[in-house]
């Protein structure tokens, strides 16, 4: 049973009510996401299509790069990345006043094959001697603008490593499902949301807590300031930030977070 048939017919019914308009109002509502929200975006946009009326166009990206299509005034409805972005966007006028929502938060975590043994991650010394011991190590590549893999880079050079983990390691240039298709590694690096959608890979946790930042994996939406379906997109941020969204997200490895 997917997740949402268990969030409870109440939820599901106030979320219907917040969103649903007539036939003749339905809109097509542009969304650019950062790649990490996929699995519960995935589950939620049929829900949130069949309550509304409206559909959903949805283009996942790396963080960096939807920020950057905003910023250059791309055309949407809306858009999900990290907080402190949505923020300076704001600022800018690349996204309207008022709308910003966060949605949720995450940070960092490692995942190793099914049936792999588990690398010891529970302090910052074990971590860096399991990098050094693994074969490979696959992460986001930052020249992509993923979040998690511009984190790493930072993690590696607190813990003088880049040089020995880069040598063995592997650039995922989208998902970790979609380099899970064609590569494997000992260890990957990720967000939990990211690795529990993907079959065959098992989260060991996350990082120590001091190596992570949750403000950079804040994430938020936002209405864009050239949304040409503003209303819609408003009804999609109140459906992501409604109690039924919530307990999906958390399902999926996120905390909902305001």
């Amino acid at each position: 049973m997917a997740v949402i048939d268990r969030v409870g017919a109440f939820f599901v019914a106030a979320v219907a009510a917040a969103v649903m308009v007539s036939a003749a109002d339905a809109d097509e509502v542009k969304l650019l996401s950062a790649f990490v929200l996929k699995p519960a975006i995935a589950e939620l946009a049929p829900e949130f299509e069949r309550a509304s009326g409206h559909t959903l166009a949805i283009t996942y990206e790396s963080a960096g790069i939807v920020r950057d299509r905003i910023q250059n005034g791309e055309a949407a409805d809306v858009a999900i990345i990290q907080k402190p972005a949505v923020a300076a966007l704001a600022q800018q006028g690349k996204i309207l006043a008022g709308t910003a929502v966060t949605l949720a938060r995450s940070g960092v975590g490692a995942a190793v094959p099914a049936g792999r043994p588990r690398p010891d991650i529970s302090s910052v010394e074990a971590l860096k001697r399991s990098l050094l011991a693994a074969t490979s190590v696959a992460y986001p590549d930052p020249k992509l603008g993923h979040a998690s893999g511009i984190h790493f880079h930072g993690v590696m050079d607190r813990l003088e490593i880049r040089k020995d983990v880069d040598a063995k390691a592997k650039l995922m240039k989208a998902s970790v499902a979609e380099f899970a298709a064609h590569d494997s590694a000992d260890i990957v690096i990720s967000q939990p949301m990211e690795i529990l959608a993907t079959p065959g890979y098992e989260l060991v946790g996350w990082l120590p807590e001091e190596l992570q930042d949750r403000e950079r994996f804040t994430w938020a939406a936002g209405v864009t300031a050239n949304a040409t379906s503003a209303d819609a997109g408003r009804a999609l941020i109140r459906f992501l930030s409604s109690p039924a969204a919530a307990a999906i997200i958390k399902a999926r490895g996120m905390e909902p977070g305001r």
